[in-house]
């Protein structure tokens, strides 16, 4: 891995959370990903499922970890199935955990290799009453590929159909979204690397560069800096192209006058950065961007101020709501009539602000939480409003990382990130 080691004591303090909330005599299992194919002998980068590497800190592919709390014998209240590594494997392939190391990675005593991982486990099934699974329960989550998760659940359905089931999803939204000291410091890494790209864009835009040249600079960056790279797929958007949310092609040339609306975060250790940024292509913001900008910037000011402990996120979606469609009205977007005659299930300020403002941020970009619980402290969310006009070929989007704090005020992760006009330009200047 290019990261740093992780003290394994993080994810002790992971597993005796989750296994706190486990009903007695069960035990849960937590499989690592695939590796996907392309086509003929090539695959896709491997990404480890971030369940298994939140509870054990194991980056690896074929990895299985079960949880017994109260299993008989006390060697099998953790226990780890890795591939079995040989000489042959780390000439092909790499180093893979042994037993020991695969203890310092997790602090998890009992180590098997996978071959005994059939026996051992319906040793465990016949004392235990229940299982839980491991389904993907994210709100938007749409998966139509079946997963080393799905297949073991199939198989375990079937060969142990009068256990009681549960699920583990619930568990781990609710432990996952609250951040732990270390988890907090890999995430400020991965935003002090987005930092890094930024400052190296501050100095390499300039009319006529494209889009994909930027994304280049970033990538060379972050991969510098010990991130595998991009934490989701980056969207470097010049011009008109910033009103398509998710654009991602980064293809166009990028023009003297227009704006680049750049959403771009690192990641590091598995742990996401998520930043939005606009950024002049000749240095310096028209009149009419300045303005644009500035009010994106109140909202977001504003909306971060709500993100303390105890609001309701639908609540807070709606409060922001009303602090951007007074921003509209201020530009001229909408007017008085506008609102009067609005859709309540649409509200008028949706024609130029249209997704939310915040989401949970962790191991995935779109992290696991529970959307009807109040927010708590040591939880992370974007702040991301946006106002988008088609007609005007503008589209203007800013967003930082937040973390919800006890005393009220949000710790902005992202905050030695210039954000503010006079700063950019004399820095895109300079």
């Amino acid at each position: 891995m290019k990261y740093d080691a992780i003290s394994k004591e993080l994810f002790i303090k992971n597993r005796t959370k989750f296994t706190i909330q486990m009903k007695p005599n069960t035990l849960a299992v937590f499989n690592s990903n695939d590796i996907f194919p392309i086509s003929a002998d090539s695959t896709m980068p491997f990404q480890q499922h971030r369940d298994i590497f939140y509870l054990s800190g194991v980056d690896q592919e074929e990895s299985i970890l079960v949880l017994f709390p109260n299993a008989q014998n006390e060697n099998h209240r953790e226990i780890l199935f890795l591939k079995e590594t040989n000489e042959t494997i780390a000439v092909w392939e790499g180093e893979k955990l042994t037993k020991s190391s695969a203890f310092e990675v997790s602090g998890i005593k009992t180590v098997y290799w996978l071959q005994q991982f059939d026996t051992i486990f319906n040793q465990l099934m016949s004392e235990a009453d229940g299982i839980y699974y491991n389904l993907n329960e994210h709100l938007r989550a749409d998966t139509q590929v079946e997963t080393r998760e799905d297949r073991f659940i199939k198989q375990c359905k079937s060969k142990y159909p009068a256990h009681a089931v549960f699920k583990s999803a619930p568990l781990l939204h609710k432990i996952r979204s609250v951040k732990e000291q270390e988890e907090l410091q890999l995430m400020q890494t991965a935003c002090n690397i987005t930092k890094k790209g930024v400052d190296r864009l501050l100095k390499f835009i300039k009319p006529g560069v494209w889009e994909y040249e930027i994304e280049a600079e970033l990538a060379h960056e972050f991969l510098w800096n010990r991130s595998k790279g991009f934490a989701y797929t980056p969207i470097i958007a010049s011009g008109k192209n910033a009103c398509v949310l998710h654009y991602i092609e980064n293809n166009n040339r990028c023009l003297d006058g227009d704006l680049i609306l750049l959403d771009v975060g690192a990641e590091y250790a598995n742990y996401a950065s998520d930043l939005t940024r606009c950024l002049p292509v000749n240095g310096k913001f028209t009149d009419r961007q300045k303005a644009v900008y500035n009010a994106v910037l109140h909202v977001k000011n504003e909306a971060q101020k709500l993100l303390v402990p105890g609001t309701l996120i639908p609540e807070y979606h709606q409060e922001v709501g009303r602090i951007m469609e007074n921003e509209l009205v201020k530009l001229k977007l909408i007017d008085q009539t506008d609102i009067k005659n609005q859709d309540p299930n649409w509200p008028a300020y949706k024609k130029y602000f249209m997704h939310g403002t915040s989401h949970f941020l962790g191991l995935d970009t779109h992290d696991v939480g529970l959307f009807h619980q109040p927010i708590q402290a040591g939880m992370v969310f974007t702040c991301e409003p946006g106002i988008y006009i088609p007609e005007e070929g503008l589209g203007i989007r800013l967003e930082d990382d937040l973390v919800v704090q006890d005393n009220g005020v949000p710790f902005n992760l992202m905050q030695s990130i210039p954000i503010e006009i006079d700063e950019i330009e004399t820095l895109m200047n300079a």
